[in-house]
């Protein structure tokens, strides 16, 4: 099965290795039919500490490295 790959922005790098994601979808309102934003965010490893709060990112799937941590960043987009 292949691994998911989203790209969201990152919203905290305070902590060592580790980068928190930010990743928004629209889906339709199930009853309305409007379109809403839904959020979520994700820990992901970044194994340098080159990442920053603000910056585009695609994230990967990856085994478990923490209680948090399954997401690995892949690459800054942009």
């Amino acid at each position: 099965m292949p691994k998911r790959i989203l790209q969201g922005t990152v919203v905290s790098d305070k902590g060592d290795k580790t980068v928190v994601v930010l990743i928004e979808r629209k889906v339709a309102h199930p009853v309305y039919g409007k379109i809403i934003r839904r959020s979520k965010k994700y820990h992901a490893h970044d194994e340098n500490n080159q990442i920053k709060a603000g910056d585009m990112v695609r994230i990967e799937e990856c085994a478990p490295l923490s209680k948090l941590k399954t997401w690995k960043v892949l690459e800054k987009v942009g």
